[in-house]
């Protein structure tokens, strides 16, 4: 997302980078920005808000956003300024956040975006804005072409509309890896074979499918060093599907049954454990490695 910015945003001023471990950002300057010319490192939060009049944040759970946003509200002057958050995290969260901002002067748009971390790269992000169209009219700009290759806008809609469907419709990448799991595992067992499913789903169902397919046919779900979407990030989406579905008074059991196998992820696999480590969860239930 910084990439893309930097590359298609025609930015006035440098680009200010801001991460809670400081060699992050160093390391991230030194791959896109290697002379300093575009890009700034701001030490703290209050240094990189007080700079800026456009602050994007984007935080792995609900529990950081809320540590940032009260820093903000501590440490720094945010009257006039416009926050984004592209943030995952419950729609309640959302519009609390957005409360904060309110009373402190300043605007808020919740923006979260769909899309595996090559997406971010290659800026084809969905991203999805809501809150007020006066402001959300001002962080447009950034996203279709820029950050994302689509918008869905509800502008004028409540903050927490946003990340709503953002975890609604994460629910459907879960399932979708979960189906692939068990599909794959069938093929595997019943003498079908997996490179028969695969041809299948390739024809069938193009696109991320085919990509997860291929991902559990290698063994990339449990060989990478880092995932790509890590285990514990997708049970917290998980659980706040169904938070959301037992509070509307509705049952996802295919999401239930999904958060069992991530359990059995975290079990076998811990930190590097990957959201499509559940094709091993799913083997292992069946009386196979979880290795292939």
């Amino acid at each position: 997302m910084v990439k893309n910015l930097l590359e298609k945003a025609n930015l006035d001023n440098k680009l200010i980078i801001f991460n809670r471990t400081p060699q992050r950002a160093a390391d991230l300057q030194s791959i896109l920005d290697p002379n300093k010319e575009k890009t700034v490192i701001a030490p703290n939060v209050s240094e990189a808000v007080s700079a800026a009049d456009m602050v994007f944040t984007c935080l792995g759970d609900d529990a950081a956003v809320k540590e940032t946003v009260e820093a903000i509200g501590r440490e720094c002057n945010a009257k006039d300024k416009l926050f984004v958050d592209c943030s995952t995290i419950h729609p309640d969260t959302t519009n609390d956040i957005a409360e904060t901002f309110t009373k402190l002067g300043a605007e808020f748009v919740a923006c979260p975006v769909f899309g595996a971390p090559a997406m971010a790269e290659s800026g084809q992000l969905i991203c999805v804005l809501a809150g007020p169209k006066t402001s959300t009219e001002k962080v447009l700009p950034y996203c279709k072409g820029v950050m994302g290759k689509e918008n869905i806008d509800f502008s004028d809609q409540p903050w927490g509309k946003a990340t709503l469907l953002k975890i609604i419709g994460n629910t459907f990448i879960l399932n979708m890896i979960e189906t692939l799991a068990e599909g794959h595992t069938l093929a595997e067992k019943s003498g079908l074979g997996n490179d028969n499913l695969h041809r299948f789903i390739e024809t069938m169902f193009p696109g991320p499918y085919t990509a997860y397919s291929g991902r559990m046919m290698s063994g990339d779900y449990y060989k990478r060093e880092v995932p790509l979407f890590q285990v514990d990030l997708a049970r917290k989406d998980a659980k706040h599907a169904l938070n959301i579905a037992k509070a509307s008074e509705t049952r996802m059991k295919a999401v239930e049954v999904a958060d069992e196998h991530l359990e059995d992820v975290q079990k076998h696999m811990g930190m590097q454990g990957d959201i499509a480590g559940i094709y091993g969860a799913v083997r292992q239930k069946n009386g196979l490695r979880f290795e292939d």
